[in-house]
């Protein structure tokens, strides 16, 4: 049995790539992945009519979808909604698009990454206690076999990607998260797709980036990660839209 899954990240509704997100649409309905998994920012401001469009665009791919939020999902002109209820547009577009998921060889584990208060060194993302314990309880319930995937917005490590500083806990969190069964942490935020073994307490973990749908490209054209799991191995490329 094969669980294939789109790894999507940093979609950016405000400053999408029109063409990208449409076309990205279109390889979803055709190919019909087992789940979409997005890791983050899928606004570029947080405004209320970027979430409605993002919702709107989920609600077309037609398959699970399960998302993180990113630091541009935060409010960014009313800083007593982040101080007080930051995540309130995220959960109401977490629950217009929430469909069962059946990945009996695949567990997914959310990890967030984001700060209500965010200067320079938090907005490269933070892991906090309470969001790692619950992290390491899912991993304790990973059934034999299986693939267990973090997903979270930040790189917990800098790997050779620019623009991006240390999440502030993330390589203790990574060391933990290893040793409690992970096999890949899947981010977004750099914008571009990367793919690197990391060795932590004794077990080989994999870091896997997605690049953007965005306009707002760097080194990797807009694109996607296709995962494929097959008797526990992990098969990762990544696809081009365009």
């Amino acid at each position: 049995m094969t669980t294939r899954l789109f790894h999507v990240s940093d979609l950016h509704f405000g400053r999408e790539d029109i063409a990208a997100v449409a076309r990205f649409a279109e390889i979803v309905r055709d190919e019909r992945p087992d789940a979409v998994i997005c890791t983050g920012d899928l606004t570029m401001r947080a405004r209320a009519h970027e979430f409605a469009a993002a919702t709107d665009w989920l609600k077309t791919l037609g398959v699970p979808v399960t998302i993180e939020p990113g630091n541009h999902d935060l409010p960014y002109f009313n800083p007593i909604q982040r101080l007080l209820d930051p995540y309130k547009r995220y959960r109401r577009v977490a629950a217009a698009i929430e469909r069962p998921m059946d990945l009996p060889d695949v567990v997914i584990v959310p990890l967030k990454t984001t700060a209500r208060i965010q200067p320079r060194r938090l907005s490269w993302g933070r892991v906090s206690r309470s969001g790692l314990i619950r992290a390491l309880a899912l991993l304790a319930e990973k059934p034999a076999g299986a693939v267990a995937l973090v997903t979270c917005h930040h790189p917990l490590v800098r790997t050779d990607f620019e623009g991006h500083g240390d999440t502030l806990g993330g390589a203790a969190a990574l060391a933990v998260l290893a040793e409690a069964g992970a096999d890949a942490v899947l981010s977004g935020h750099v914008h571009d797709a990367f793919d690197v073994a990391w060795e932590a307490k004794g077990r080989t973990v994999r870091l896997i980036g997605a690049g953007t749908l965005s306009r707002r490209t760097r080194t990797t054209p807009a694109s996607f990660n296709e995962l494929r799991v097959e008797n526990g191995r992990l098969e990762v490329t990544v696809r081009a839209v365009g």
